[in-house]
């Protein structure tokens, strides 16, 4: 199994930038996909951003697309996901996640790994 360590959150006027950071360690990072998703108080858990393997594919969701960037560095063992233009109605808990298994690239169902969260929080 891996595990997952998320780094990076915190507190951010609107329109600022924030670059998250996801720690793994333990199997073989390239044996997964990559997920960050993040999940706001009383909300269901919503996909952001999915990165292949070896970084040659990348998806987001709609609602974030054009304002973030996911990325990998497989030597490190690591992935980021940059934010920018930050609005109040993206603070929420943000995780990481890993996925061994095909499967619909936006289900938490598809993820088996999942960090612990860090908070961000944009304040207007």
């Amino acid at each position: 199994q891996v595990q997952l360590v998320e780094s990076g959150g915190g507190l951010v006027q609107a329109g600022g930038s924030l670059q998250l950071t996801c720690a793994a360690s333990g199997r073989t990072f390239t044996l997964y996909r990559m997920g960050w998703f993040r999940q706001a108080p009383g909300k269901e858990r919503e996909f952001l951003a999915t990165i292949t393997r070896y970084g040659g594919s990348t998806g987001y969701a709609d609602s974030v697309k054009g304002r973030l960037t996911i990325s990998r560095d497989n030597a490190r063992n690591s992935m980021s996901l940059q934010m920018n233009s930050l609005k109040p109605e993206d603070t929420a808990v943000y995780f990481c996640a890993a996925a061994s298994t095909s499967g619909a690239y936006d289900s938490t169902a598809t993820y088996m790994y999942w960090g612990q969260g860090t908070q961000v929080t944009v304040s207007s």
